[in-house]
Order: structure tokens, then sequence, then C-alpha cells
């Protein structure tokens, strides 16, 4: 068995001076202690913010006194900040950084579940875990399909687009044949034909990949909006009532405190999905597969030199790609949802940045989605229990929470040298 080595690509050091990264983020944590500590803490109440280990307000649940809370956590915020500032070994970084991130969301939330009013000052820990993996299923899906794509050095911008074609498509061909398993199938094959327009055009073409992507949205948008009103809109019983795939409880499993319920008495997509990360995981750093991916995405004239055919890898992964983004937009209209125009929403967008956030790493992509879906579903919980917090800025909190964790804490990153870049052969 020949084996083929990825060749190292030099990159001169950046004198970052006293201002680090880190430090640069350690000041920033510090001013998000203080002011979790002095406003939070001025503005929650003294009634007990209770987080019950349920989905409602029944059952055992641990309890802190609001105020109490928003300044205990803020604190912790600021020792972790006043860590980094100080100067940490680069291993401890993400560390205390995620420390320091959740003191701030627990002083945040003893602040907001203390003043709910009277019945509702209390957060339902299994719905909030449940309604977060569901809302970043899409996201886990789609950024999956992002690295697919971006491991073999094509920008995949298009995921918006394979996402709602592939939920268009599911949504239409469930409800004709009256077949969930017809219509995941279908969706899949929704999200590769967008995927086989990029590559043909990207890989064949030269397009610019961005402005194919582009391209692309506008086309799934067009197309789907389209056949929505045509057809979906003129009988929907027939062209838009799909089967949905009902919820497996896994034995055991389920049974685990807090999580089991959440996690384990789930449908296809959310099984589906974990699996994806592991075993997209595995095959990109631990089979002949992943390093062949992974060579054309950084170094493609040495994979080709070696005997790689770059253009079948690439064409094989990007139609791949279209197929886990499909199944991505499938889990709307085969578990939630009945189709409507544009249902993406921009998830396509958000699942690219959880793509940039996760490094282009399958299990950091994840853990990006699941940070995207909290802060999705912290917005719904807080417009249901009254918060004081503007409705318009509750609905801005996911993409505001993107451009903080791309801009503010992924730092410098780097993208698989090849990425975006087309391959001539010689």
């Amino acid at each position: 068995m020949s084996t083929m080595a990825v060749p190292d690509i030099a990159v001169a050091p950046v004198d970052e001076g006293f201002w680090t990264r880190s430090r640069k983020v350690g000041l920033t944590l510090l001013g998000l202690g203080l002011l979790s500590a002095v406003l939070f803490g001025a503005l929650a109440t003294d009634q007990q913010a209770r987080f019950t280990l349920s989905d409602d307000a029944a059952g055992a649940a641990l309890e802190i006194n609001g105020t109490i809370g928003a300044i205990l956590f803020g604190i912790i915020t600021i020792a972790a900040g006043a860590a980094l500032l100080a100067g940490v070994p680069k291993r401890w970084f993400l560390p205390v950084l995620g420390v320091g991130l959740v003191g701030f969301v627990l002083s945040f939330l003893c602040w907001q579940v203390s003043a709910a009013p009277a019945g509702q000052n209390f957060m339902p820990l299994v719905n909030i875990i449940r309604g977060t993996f569901i809302l970043a299923l899409p996201l886990i899906f789609g950024a999956l399909a992002g690295v697919l794509c971006e491991r073999s050095g094509v920008v995949n911008v298009a995921i918006e687009g394979q996402l709602l074609m592939g939920a268009f498509s599911g949504a239409l061909f469930g409800s004709i044949s009256g077949s969930v398993w017809v219509g995941l199938v279908a969706a899949a094959i929704g999200g590769a034909f967008i995927s086989l327009l990029l590559a043909v055009f990207a890989i064949r073409y030269l397009v610019d990949q961005v402005v194919m992507g582009i391209v692309l949205n506008l086309l799934a948008v067009g197309v789907t909006g389209f056949l929505y009103e045509r057809l979906m809109q003129t009988d929907a019983e027939k062209y838009n009532s799909a089967p949905r795939f009902s919820n497996w409880e896994i034995p055991l499993l389920k049974d685990i405190p807090v999580l089991g319920p959440a996690l384990f008495r789930g449908n296809i997509f959310l099984y589906l999905g974990l699996v994806l990360v592991l075993v997209i995981h595995i095959g990109l750093f631990r089979t002949r597969w992943g390093l062949r991916t992974r060579s054309v995405g950084e170094h493609p004239i040495a994979a080709d030199t070696l005997g790689v055919k770059v253009l079948r890898v690439r064409y094989r992964n990007v139609l791949l790609a279209g197929v886990v983004a499909g199944i991505g937009g499938a889990s709307y209209t085969l578990a939630l949802y009945s189709f409507t125009k544009n249902m993406i929403g921009g998830k396509g967008f958000i699942a690219l940045a959880a793509l940039i956030f996760g490094r282009w790493n399958p299990t950091g992509a994840l853990l990006a989605a699941l940070f995207f879906g909290f802060a999705d579903q912290l917005a719904t919980y807080l417009g249901a229990i009254s918060s004081s917090i503007p409705s318009q800025f509750l609905a801005m909190l996911p993409y505001l929470a993107t451009i903080l964790a791309v801009a503010g804490l992924v730092g410098r990153v780097r993208a698989p040298a090849a990425d975006g870049k087309p391959y001539i052969k010689g």
C-alpha cells in the first residue's frame, strides 16, 4: 500500500506584540464580566432562578437566587478574562474562554429567569437542549457539506440553495408518494442537483466559485418559489402534505437525566446528523479517502504528481456534499413543517459561518452549529417568558452571535490552501 504525505506549507510567524489574540479576548471577557456582575446583578431580582431538569416546571431543579447568581457568574467571567489577560498557555485558551462565555450566559439567564413573571421564572433544560439540537440540525448538515467541499478545494457558498432544494424535493415527492423514505431520497437528489451544477461550472468551466454559489442560491429560490406557487399553493393536499418521520426512542439511553429525553427520543435526522459528524471526521483524518481529499484541498499539484485524480476527487466530494445538505433540508419538511417559499431563511450562510468557526473540522462545525442553535433557541425562550429585551433584538440574536463568533472568537484561521482555486491539469 502506497502512502502519500501532504506537503507542509510554511507560514511566516506574526509578531502580535503585547496585545496577542489571547489578551484581546481576555480584555473583552473582562468587560463582559463587569457588565454581568454590575448590570445583570442590578436588574436581577431576589426570586429564585429555577433550571428544571425536565421539559416543564415540574420535577427536580437547580435553583439560585437571581441577584446572587448574576453577580457570582459575572465574577467567574471576570476571572476567566483576567486569566487570559495575564497570559495562559495556549492549550488552556479554549477551556478558559469556554468558562468565561458560559459564566456570562448563566449570569444573563439568572437575570432573565428571576425577573420573569410569576409562574414563568424557570428554564426547562430538556426543552432548551432539545430545541437547540433541532434548530442546529440544518446547520450541522450544511456545515458538513461545506467541510466536504472546501477540504477538496471548492468553496461552497451554495449551501443555502442545497438546503432549500432538499427541503422542496422532500416535501414534493414525499407528498406525491406518501412515503417519507421516497421524500428523503428525493431530498438527497435535489441537493446533489445543485452540487452538480456547482461542480460542473466551478471545476470544468472554471467559473468563480463564490459567484457561482450565489447564482445557484438565487436559482434554487426562483425554481422552488415558482413550483411552490404553481403546484403547492394550488393543491397543498396533493403536493405539500408529506408524511413526517416519527421520533425513535433508544432504550436505556432515553432514561438518562436531561440528556436522555432531549437527545435519545428524536427523529432520524438527529441521529443521522450525529453519526455523519463521526463518520466524516474519521474519514477525513483516518482513511485513504480523507488523505487524498485533504491533499487535493491543500496541494493539488503534488497530489496529481503522486497519482491522485484531483478533478475526480473534487467532483465526487462536491456531489456527496449536495447529498448531505439535501438531507439537511429535508429535516424541515419531513419532520417539522410544510414547505414555504425561501423557508431556509439564511441558515445556509450561518452554516457557512459554522464551518469557519469550526475551522473546517467536522467536530468543530458541530460545536459551532450547536452554539448558533442555542442562540436561536434562547431567543425563542426569552420571547416566551415576556422578556424586557425588545423582540426585534431577540430575532437578531442568532445572527449577532454569528458575527461575533466569526469576527471575534475565531481569531486568525487558515482555510485549505487550494480552497477556491481552480485546478487545470497540465
